[in-house]
């Protein structure tokens, strides 16, 4: 199922963004869940140009303290966060959800180019066009300096095993 949401093949992943990104709005529960582990498992691809697909060509983000305006400034953001975030790894769970709008909290790992690790937490506001692409995304964020020996994400780089424990599960 979750096929439809990470699809592999950049060209594919065009076409779809240029049809839209399903599930749509109006969300219901399952649908909600399935686009927030869809978003996990793009970002945990960490390839910018596949994960700024997912977002409309307009999309407005704060993350942070930063301000991005459309989806080329969103992909030139995710190249530089994963040059800086090494061996990111992400996991994200719903909080709520309406109609066309979902809040996700999410924690993630990750290390600086010295070796410092570090568990990130956060939450995010996002609001959806009719055509399942991110319109906005408001995203508060707090990193927490770790020991390595503290880390709870050891599965290897890219999407989440579905049998590895979410946020809740690993009391997060």
């Amino acid at each position: 199922m979750m096929e439809n949401f990470c699809p592999i093949n950049r060209s594919e992943d065009a076409e779809m963004s240029d049809k839209g990104r399903p599930p749509f709005p109006p969300f219901t529960l399952e649908t909600a869940v399935q686009k927030v582990r869809g978003a996990e498992d793009g970002w945990n691809s960490r390839d910018a140009a596949k994960v700024a697909l997912a977002y409309t060509e307009d999309t407005y983000w704060r993350n942070r303290s930063e301000f991005i305006n459309g989806r080329a400034e969103a992909q030139a953001f995710l190249e530089r966060k994963w040059r800086k975030e090494l061996d990111y790894r992400l996991i994200k769970e719903l909080w709520a959800f309406t109609d066309n709008r979902i809040a996700v909290r999410y924690a993630y790992e990750w290390h600086d180019d010295s070796g410092n690790w570090f568990r990130s937490y956060g939450n995010e506001n996002w609001e959806f066009a009719a055509n399942g692409l991110m319109q906005r995304r408001f995203a508060c964020i707090n990193d927490l300096p770790i020991a390595e020996s503290e880390r709870k994400y050891h599965w290897p780089l890219g999407r989440r095993p579905d049998d590895h424990p979410g946020l809740s599960e690993l009391g997060l």
